[in-house]
């Protein structure tokens, strides 16, 4: 299989991210999102500001690239008529009006889908040999969404890259704050898993054009043949991004790293442990010293924690997926179960102050 493909992503804000690395290999791309952004990004396109090799910042605007890109609403479009779809919603977005049923539709029509949320689909985890989905459910904002989704169908990407809507700018700008490449788990068909090694060779070859040069920009896609390779992103988002929460507020994810460095050391093992036991190499996991030099440059609180302070009555709950996973092969975690405890308490109270 060769040649250009057209693609469905679910979700532009993160998910405008992949689609202009797909837009530059030629694919064309439709971005599902609600009335106003899909308003601005029929007029304007949109645009991401990603870090060079060199150092240097460059921004890339959709309408320079070869691809097509449009954006429409759930309803507006039809999964059969795209080799592939991204899911890049976050988890609890998937039970909103309109959502819900386009993923019904992606589910009928036996579409192709490829997760890029922190948050596996339950499908996904189906796919894990010997892991019990039955008890999980209590983990997402609403599991029966997931159930016309057949596991052959789906595949998990890690989501590493890091990005970001900066404050003040228009909704159809995304920068770039770690640009790292997305890691996805082949599907279970070869015809879907050529279709992704196909996007794979298209984005390495595509060159951006910087004062006349042709240069290779970061963040490519990466497939793999292991179904674990994107469980990796749970211990980076239990030692980091969920701990950014605090009784007193959110902090950075480079603070939640690195103000004690033994302890988060201690909980990245533990999940990494817990990977383990559901049948990953350690192959398919990230060293701790490369994750703790990346955080580094994470200065700001994870979305999932600036959420909750901002008053969101659902998260995703990868923290707490993870509790009930771990418990359920006797493993348990006195830093996880705080963090979970955290969460917990601050979801509660922003229910009850919407009540």
């Amino acid at each position: 299989m060769s040649g250009t493909h057209k693609i469905l992503i679910l979700g532009a804000s993160y998910g405008s991210l992949l689609a202009t690395k797909l837009l530059l290999a030629g694919n064309d791309v439709t971005l599902v999102c609600l009335p106003q952004e899909a308003e601005l990004i029929n007029r304007e396109g949109v645009r991401v500001r990603m870090p060079l090799k060199d150092g240097g910042m460059v921004e890339i605007a959709s309408r320079d690239l070869p691809g097509r890109l449009e954006a429409a609403g759930p309803g507006d479009v039809d999964p059969s008529a795209y080799a592939l779809i991204g899911l890049a919603m976050q988890e609890p977005q998937y039970r909103s009006p309109g959502v819900r049923e386009l993923v019904a539709a992606i589910g009928r029509a036996k579409a192709p889908a490829m997760s890029i949320m922190n948050m596996p689909p339950l499908p996904y985890l189906k796919r894990l040999p010997g892991l019990a989905t039955g008890g999980l459910e209590a983990a997402y904002a609403d599991p029966s969404v997931w159930a016309p989704i057949d596991p052959t169908y789906l595949t998990l990407c890690s989501p590493d890259p890091q990005a970001f809507r900066p404050q003040g700018e228009p909704l159809n700008l995304l920068q770039v704050s770690l640009p790292t490449n997305f890691k996805v788990s082949r599907f279970e068909k070869d015809e879907h898993t050529a279709v992704l090694r196909d996007l794979e060779a298209g984005i390495d070859a595509a060159r951006w054009t910087v004062d006349g040069d042709a240069v290779e920009l970061p963040v490519k896609l990466r497939v793999h043949d292991s179904i674990f390779v994107p469980l990796a992103k749970w211990a980076m988002l239990l030692t980091g991004n969920y701990r950014c929460v605090t009784p007193r507020g959110p902090r950075a994810i480079r603070d939640a790293v690195h103000s004690d460095i033994e302890a988060s050391r201690a909980i990245y093992a533990w999940v990494r442990e817990v990977c383990v036991a559901l049948g990953a190499a350690e192959r398919d996991l990230v060293p701790f010293e490369k994750y703790a030099a990346a955080a580094n440059g994470l200065t700001s609180p994870s979305s999932a924690a600036r959420a909750l302070f901002a008053g969101a009555k659902a998260i995703e709950r990868v923290d707490l997926l993870v509790q009930t996973i771990a418990a359920g092969r006797g493993m348990r975690n006195a830093t996880l179960d705080e963090t979970v405890g955290l969460v917990n308490e601050r979801l509660e109270l922003n229910r009850r102050d919407a009540a």
